[in-house]
């Protein structure tokens, strides 16, 4: 490979990434793949996934796994020059996306029940809670499980979680650089360098980085990221895979609230506010926040059948800054009420996973045996301030107010979780054509709340029993249904009114199926379920101060998802998703939310995305499309309207060169993805990126 390539590329990067230094951070998951980057812009890469998903941390194929899970292809990220991981799961029935809109953290919803903090990174929880957003460009795929996942990975809500895949070494030695414009005074450059270490290749280092500076479609909002990853394979024998990954990023950027119910979703006699309006202040505090994470994964294949796998991560995070949130507009429809929060956030998160996996046949087939342990510390030291900040006149704007703070903190705390988890799984193939899978986990945990203000800690120790069992059957070549039941829990905090814990919240899932494989690299799968949340929080009637654990969410719906390559270069993913998530039990206090739909869910919802590559003399080049939209959706005391956006693209590939442009939002449709009590999350005006790459 050609030296000057790589210091070329290397030089782009120290130029752009300035102050960001090479930090602490990482990760690791599941016995993975490796991953590689073609040297020619253009090679086969399609949109349908046939190996075994990282998330389920088995040896068995997508299609045999009797659960719903989605695989979101690099190949497609790419296509749709997606930016984020909200862009991502753009493409995932099921999933709500940007729920809060572009307010610099990723919000996701899973069959009705919140996942943000339900993200894990090659197997290991990102964080307790997420506060810096995910690097996309730092990972292969986006995987998504959906339904109650506790059997493998703890205490989650049982709608699912997602799973990130990240770039690692390879055997070949290549380098890639790609330069971003776009709307909005977008300005992103990233390189991907691998360099084989011997003359076998299993060692090797790859070290992938980003810079990003862009404003927003809303007035005086911004954007700027810095990430560096770098990833070192060793050599220690053929038996022993063993890889170090770090990285670091650095987010900046002024929080987007979205608008006034009034004028945006609701009428008001002055007419439509423009998208573009910023309802906080250019006097608030910027965000500011880091991420470091340093880890390994370790894989070691002993001479008696087993394979021993263990990850482990350290991660600190930092999040510091101010939000200037809607509080109301006043009857005159003009002027906004407006409150700002001073917010610092450290977090700390240590986890280990560990799992030894071995094949064993026998006379009544062969078992797939898993047994595993996991620890994880979380962490999180929260201060906040209240702070007060002049109204605003929402259609003439005067920006400029000061924010005056307290010298005092309404909120000082530190609030740390150790879990404890032992798990054990037998994937049965009792005959070709069925196959069983049986897992069950016990998990203790405790959270222990410290109020620095008052000097008051709180412990709630939890343990639960969770587990998981699945039938599936081939009833003709590549036709498969399944059935399958799971169970989740989650944690509750706080004490109620006698000063007692709460017990964990639950969940299961009755789930049926059923996958089609069309062709080797096709496949359709159906599948409908309903979901139960139990024990969630509600006031407490007889002292609103605290809450009981009463309550009860229920979500019934089905969902048909595509991956195809349909042949002549035509590609497709995507999928369709009903979704009916309602309020089924509540305490006295809240008995009239019974039979509520849940906030932000829609019944209904798309996604499609194809991509065309001309074959012949038009080699080369690549059409790029695609649609989503939902129906209208209920948000606390009004609705959401239903919208629909189209995306087209067109890309063009030779050589060692690739070219793109995309358009999102193609018609440049108003539209809003979801709200609060008080405000509505605007959706993302038309927006062109244009990105020039070169692959050595």
């Amino acid at each position: 490979m050609d030296k000057k390539i790589i210091g070329g590329v290397l030089c782009l990067a120290a130029q752009g990434l300035g102050a960001p230094a090479l930090a602490q951070g990482a990760t690791e998951g599941a016995s993975l793949k490796e991953v590689s980057v073609k040297a020619v812009a253009g090679d086969d890469d399609g949109y349908h996934s046939a190996q075994s998903p990282g998330v389920s941390r088995s040896s068995v194929p997508l299609s045999e796994q009797p659960q719903s899970i989605t695989v979101v292809p690099r190949a497609l990220l790419d296509s749709q020059q997606a930016l984020s991981l909200g862009d991502a799961l753009y493409n995932v029935a099921g999933v709500v996306s940007q729920n809060f809109g572009r307010r610099g953290w990723d919000d996701m919803i899973i069959r009705g029940q919140t996942a943000s903090d339900a993200v894990f990174l090659d197997g290991l929880r990102t964080a307790g809670n997420n506060r810096v957003a995910q690097e996309l460009f730092g990972v292969d795929s986006v995987e998504v499980l959906k339904g109650p996942a506790s059997l493998l990975y703890g205490r989650v809500l049982p709608g699912g979680l997602v799973s990130l895949i990240s770039k690692r070494p390879s055997r070949e030695a290549w380098a890639a650089t790609e330069a971003t414009v776009g709307s909005h005074g977008l300005r992103q450059t990233t390189f991907d360098i691998n360099q084989p270490l011997g003359a076998q290749g299993k060692a090797a280092l790859r070290l992938t980085g980003l810079v990003m500076n862009s404003d927003d479609a809303t007035d005086h909002v911004y954007f700027k990221n810095r990430y560096v990853a770098p990833a070192l394979s060793l050599d220690f024998g053929a038996r022993t895979d063993f890889t170090l990954l770090a990285s670091h990023q650095e987010r900046q950027y002024v929080r987007q609230q979205g608008l006034p119910l009034s004028g945006s979703v609701l009428a008001n006699a002055r007419g439509l506010l423009p998208l573009s309006r910023f309802t906080g202040e250019t006097t608030q505090r910027p965000y500011d926040g880091e991420q470091s994470r340093l880890g390994y994964a370790l894989t070691h294949r002993f001479d008696s059948g087993w394979t021993l796998n263990q990850n482990l991560r350290h991660q600190t995070s930092t999040l510091s800054g101010q939000l200037t949130a809607i509080s109301s507009l006043a009857a005159d429809g003009v002027t906004l009420r407006r409150s700002v929060t001073d917010q610092q956030y450290d977090g700390r998160n240590d986890a280990v996973d560990t799992q030894v996996q071995k094949t064993v046949d026998t006379a009544w087939g062969a078992h797939e045996l898993t047994l595993g342990t996991d620890y994880a510390r979380d962490s999180e030291g929260t201060l906040s301030k209240t702070c007060t900040v002049a109204s605003l006149n929402v259609y003439q704007p005067v920006y400029g107010a000061p924010i005056t703070c307290p010298s005092t903190y309404r909120t000082n705390s530190l609030v740390t979780t150790r879990s404890l988890g032992f798990y054990a799984r037998d994937q049965w193939r009792l005959t070709p054509q069925v196959r069983v899978v049986l897992g069950l986990r016990r998990e203790q945990l405790t959270v222990t709340s410290a109020n620095r203000l008052s000097s008051v800690t709180q412990s709630n120790p939890a343990s639960a029993t969770t587990g998981s069992a699945a039938l599936m059957v081939e009833v003709l070549p590549g036709v498969r249904p399944y059935l399958s039941y799971a169970t989740s829990f989650f944690p509750n905090t706080g004490l109620d009114a006698q000063n007692r814990t709460f017990a964990p919240e639950s969940g299961r899932q009755l789930e049926a199926g059923l996958k089609w494989d069309l062709g080797p690299r096709s496949s359709v799968t159906a599948a409908v379920y309903e979901l139960r949340r139990r024990n969630v929080l509600q006031t407490d009637p007889n002292n609103s101060a605290y809450s009981v654990a009463v309550g009860e969410q229920r979500t019934q719906g089905g969902e048909l998802s595509v991956a195809a390559e349909v042949g002549a270069g035509l590609s497709l993913f995507g999928g369709y998703a009903y979704t009916d998530a309602r309020i089924t039990e509540a305490g006295a206090a809240d008995a009239a939310t019974v039979g509520q739909a849940l906030n932000n869910v829609p019944l209904h919802s798309f996604t499609l995305s194809s991509r065309y590559r001309f074959q012949g003399d038009w080699r080369g080049w690549e059409l790029n499309g695609g649609a989503r939209g939902q129906g209208p959706a209920h948000a606390y005391t009004y609705a959401i309207p239903g919208y629909a956006v189209v995306d087209a693209g067109v890309a063009y590939n030779q050589g060692h060169w690739r070219v793109a442009l995309n358009l999102k939002n193609l018609l440049d449709q108003r539209y809003f993805v979801g709200g609060v009590a008080a405000a509505v999350a605007v959706g993302t005006p038309r927006t062109a990126l244009l990105t020039v790459g070169y692959r050595y």
